[in-house]
C-alpha cells in the first residue's frame, strides 16, 4: 500500500495552534509591561505544579512573581482569567516544541520507509522503530518535562468547570492527535484518524501512570512492550 501524504502537516498544525492562541488579561504594549506579564504567568504555572489549581490566588501569584498584588489584579480581573492565560501561554509554547519534534519525525519515518521493501518483515521493523521511539518520547516527557505533565492532569480537571479552559485543552490535545494522525499517514495506517485516537489514549494514560509511579526499568520495558504490540497490529493490516 503506497503510504498516504497529510495536507496540511502535524508541524504546520501544531504552528497554527500556536498562532491562534489568543490571551484574555489586558494586552501590553510595552516591553516591560509584557516581561511583567510574563513574570506573573510563569509565576501561576509553578503554583499549578505545586500546589494545583487551587493554590492559584492574586495574592500567592505576585508573591510568587515578586511583583505587587496590584500588578496581577492590573493585568487580570480574575482567576479564570488569570488561569487560562497560563495556559494559554503553556500551549503557544507547547505547540512551537511539538511542530520541530513532528517536522523531524516525518524525516525520520521517511527514511525508516526508503529502508525498506513494503514486506511483512520490513513493516514488522518499522512497527519496532515507532513503539521505540514512541516509548523514548514518553519516557523523555515524564523525564525532562515532569512539571509541564503535572500541570496539564491540572488544567484537565479543571476545563471541566470551565468552558474557555476546555477550549484551549481541547486545541492542546489536536497538537498530539494530528502528529500521530500524520505519523500513522506517513507509514500507510488504513485507519489513521482511529488508530491515531487510540494511540494518542494510550500515550496519555502512560503519562499519567509515569506521574504516579516512580519510573523504573520495568515500567519501562512493558510500556514498549505495549506500544509494540499495538503499532504491529496497525501495520499488520496497512
Amino acid at each position: 500500500m503506497t503510504p498516504a501524504i497529510a495536507h496540511p502537516g502535524a508541524a504546520g498544525i501544531a504552528t497554527a495552534v500556536a498562532e491562534s492562541v489568543q490571551y484574555q488579561g489586558r494586552k501590553t504594549a510595552r516591553q516591560g509591561s509584557e516581561q511583567r506579564r510574563q513574570a506573573i504567568l510563569d509565576a501561576a504555572m509553578r503554583i499549578v505544579v505545586r500546589d494545583g489549581v487551587r493554590g492559584v490566588r492574586h495574592r500567592a501569584v505576585a508573591a510568587e512573581a515578586d511583583v505587587p498584588l496590584s500588578a496581577t489584579t492590573y493585568y487580570f480581573k480574575d482567576i479564570e482569567d488569570l488561569l487560562t492565560d497560563t495556559f494559554a501561554q503553556y500551549v503557544e509554547r507547547s505547540a512551537a516544541y511539538m511542530a520541530k519534534l513532528w517536522a523531524n519525525t516525518e524525516v525520520v519515518l521517511r527514511q525508516l520507509l526508503a529502508q525498506g521493501d513494503g514486506s511483512p518483515q520490513a513493516r514488522a521493523q518499522l512497527a519496532d522503530e515507532i513503539a521505540r521511539m514512541t516509548a523514548d518520547y514518553v519516557s523523555r516527557q515524564l523525564r525532562s518535562r515532569r512539571d509541564f505533565l503535572m500541570a496539564e492532569q491540572a488544567f484537565r480537571q479543571e476545563a471541566l468547570l470551565c468552558p474557555r479552559l476546555a477550549e484551549l485543552v481541547c486545541a492542546h490535545e489536536q497538537i498530539l492527535l494530528h502528529g500521530t494522525r500524520q505519523m500513522l499517514q506517513v507509514v500507510g495506517s488504513r485507519q489513521p484518524e482511529q488508530d491515531a485516537q487510540m494511540l494518542t489514549a494510550i500515550i496519555v494514560q502512560m503519562e499519567y501512570q509515569g506521574l504516579l509511579k516512580a519510573a523504573d526499568a520495568q515500567a519501562d520495558g512493558q510500556m514498549l512492550a505495549m506500544l509494540t504490540r499495538y503499532l504491529h497490529l496497525v501495520l499488520a493490516s496497512a
